[in-house]
């Protein structure tokens, strides 16, 4: 009888301890095993005030490629900054041989063709190409790595942006990420459900500069962080219970 009463014990202690919420870690779970995604790839970078861009120039004149490509370091009437141009609070970029040029609100595309133009009146066929410096997203909340990363390619989707941080951990929300954008002074935010392929079609899915991406921890972790802070003295006292029981059987 004893025996079985402390079989009976060990069997709703396992009980106890092994409830859990059902959790979907799948991410697009509801993806048919074949077919295509019409991924929104978002929209192109605009160039805001307070960026720092990366200017490289190809010509046949090497005076004036070194102009633009031997002086990153350099600072000079505060234009040129930790390897790059900055974009002051006018909007407007002081460039080699160019001088100032209002460069808000252009894409990276749209600069490199008004650069090159602006460069052919001093230097024969010049090829430009413009790189955003200051590019960064933040990955916060329910991931391995939480921190702020530097994109170097201007184009990241929120699948690598988790990749970056570790992904998510199995307390993670996948069907509320939050993604925090500001543009033109305003904050906008919206949630994706990463369990739906059809989130990879939101313009939320791939990501712009300085977006914030928050993953929100489901309730089972309050509820395992609860079970297992009022469970921890119940599982010592009968270990230690197990621990007499075992010495008792052992004298006789």
């Amino acid at each position: 009888m004893k025996k079985f009463n402390t079989y009976c014990f060990l069997a709703a202690l396992l009980l106890m301890t092994g409830c859990a919420a059902k959790r979907d870690l799948v991410y697009f779970s509801n993806m048919a095993n074949t077919g295509a995604v019409n991924n929104n790839m978002g929209g192109a970078v605009i160039i805001h005030q307070k960026d720092i861009i990366n200017v490289t120039v190809n010509s046949l004149n090497p005076e004036s490629n070194l102009l633009f490509n031997g002086n990153k370091n350099a600072t000079t009437g505060n234009t040129s900054t930790r390897g790059g141009y900055k974009v002051n609070e006018n909007g407007i970029v002081n460039l080699p041989l160019i001088g100032d040029y209002k460069i808000e609100g252009q894409t990276i595309e749209e600069a490199q063709a008004e650069v090159a133009k602006r460069l052919s009146a001093f230097v024969k066929s010049p090829v430009v190409d413009i790189q955003l410096l200051n590019f960064k997203i933040s990955v916060i909340g329910e991931v391995n790595k939480p921190s702020t990363f530097v994109i170097t390619d201007e184009n990241v989707n929120l699948l690598e942006a988790l990749g970056m941080a570790g992904d998510m951990t199995v307390y993670g929300k996948r069907d509320n990420v939050l993604v925090i954008r500001t543009e033109n002074g305003h904050k906008t935010m919206n949630r994706l459900n990463l369990n739906k392929v059809e989130s990879m079609d939101s313009p939320y899915f791939n990501l712009k500069q300085n977006d914030i991406v928050y993953v929100e921890p489901d309730k089972s972790k309050a509820v395992e962080y609860s079970q297992n802070t009022r469970l921890a003295p119940i599982v010592v006292a009968s270990i230690s219970a197990l621990a007499v029981l075992a010495a008792v059987l052992l004298r006789r």
